[in-house]
């Protein structure tokens, strides 16, 4: 697929220096710099500025945030990479922050549309879910984003050795954790999913989850497996939560996913029938669609269906399918 690397989170050619990561000495250099930014995580949400919420607010490392951040975290900024003029972009965890007398009744929910607001920061400066604005935020911004947010995760839920059991600490700028009890090294985690657009003529196999709004169908989607290919991953899924028997299998693209920690493997397969038998522990529904219908839901016109969620791969997918664009 061609034109496969525009698919929100694709990237933007972010230089990630891994070569400094491990140099402490080159790491406070940077640190000291005075063009070095740094993008604050609170709960998952990304700082985000302007009035629709379309850009990321990156601030000094002199910011109050960094110098003397909420709850006085000890781990230093988790180092990005650098832009093509060498400037530096690093990230803080600042969820010991607590916006009081502020909605957090939504966190980490699929929907959140709260925004939470520190005091030291300018008014339209806000935490924002990035599954809500992240079609809005340019390439480079979106790859900030979601590698900010996923180490921030990983370190928020890897804090202890899967060997030993003692707490480990940040260690390569933040891509890696060592344990000081027995020594072992861990390194940032990700969950290869693959998501299907099955079709058959000239229709595509929809499903959705439980709890998903009402109308809101998406394409099918699972964890791979140990000792699993991508096609065997498409074929087993498939058949375990429609019924439906895949036969060809061809890769599309892919997408960074940190949410928590995934990467979406798009694909494509050729149903060999059209019979649908649901596992209701798997999906809660599942359905052909036409070329027509999906037209008419992206226009917003179906009296059912809604169109995936903007800026996810299961879009970009269907978009490309519709425009006849796979290729």
């Amino acid at each position: 697929m061609k034109i496969a690397e525009q698919v929100t989170f694709g990237g933007s050619g972010l230089n990630r220096a891994a070569h400094l990561r491990g140099d402490p000495d080159r790491q406070a250099d940077l640190l000291a710099r005075a063009d070095a930014t740094f993008l604050p995580i609170w709960r998952g949400k990304p700082l985000v500025r302007g009035e629709n919420r379309d850009q990321l607010a990156l601030l000094p490392m002199t910011h109050p945030l960094i110098v003397a951040p909420p709850g006085g975290e000890p781990d230093s900024p988790i180092f990005l990479g650098l832009s093509e003029a060498d400037e530096p972009y690093f990230a803080r965890d600042i969820s010991h922050w607590h916006p009081e007398g502020q909605d957090t009744a939504a966190l980490g929910r699929l929907f959140d549309p709260t925004e939470q607001h520190h005091p030291d920061l300018p008014p339209d400066h806000v935490f924002a879910e990035l599954r809500r604005l992240m079609s809005r935020l340019s390439p480079r911004d979106a790859e900030l984003a979601v590698i900010a947010r996923g180490l921030v995760e990983w370190h928020r839920t890897h804090r202890f050795c899967a060997r030993c059991g003692r707490e480990s600490a940040p260690v390569m700028a933040g891509w890696q954790r060592l344990c000081d009890g027995c020594g072992a090294t861990h390194f940032p985690r990700t969950d290869p999913v693959v998501i299907m657009l099955i079709t058959h003529g000239d229709s595509v196999l929809m499903g959705r989850s439980p709890g998903w709004p009402e109308g809101m169908y998406s394409l099918l989607a699972g964890f791979m497996e140990p000792g699993e290919t991508l096609e065997a991953a498409v074929r087993r899924e498939v058949a375990e939560e429609t019924g439906v028997a895949v036969g060809e299998v061809s890769y599309l693209a892919s997408q960074p996913w940190p949410f928590p920690a995934s990467l979406m493997i798009g694909c494509r397969g050729t149903a060999l029938s059209r019979e649908i038998t649901i596992d209701s522990v798997e999906i809660e529904d599942a359905m052909w669609v036409t070329r027509s219908e999906m037209l008419s839901a992206f226009a917003g016109e179906h009296p059912v269906l809604k169109p995936a969620r903007r800026g996810a791969i299961a879009q970009f997918l269907l978009r490309n399918w519709l425009a006849d664009r796979l290729d």
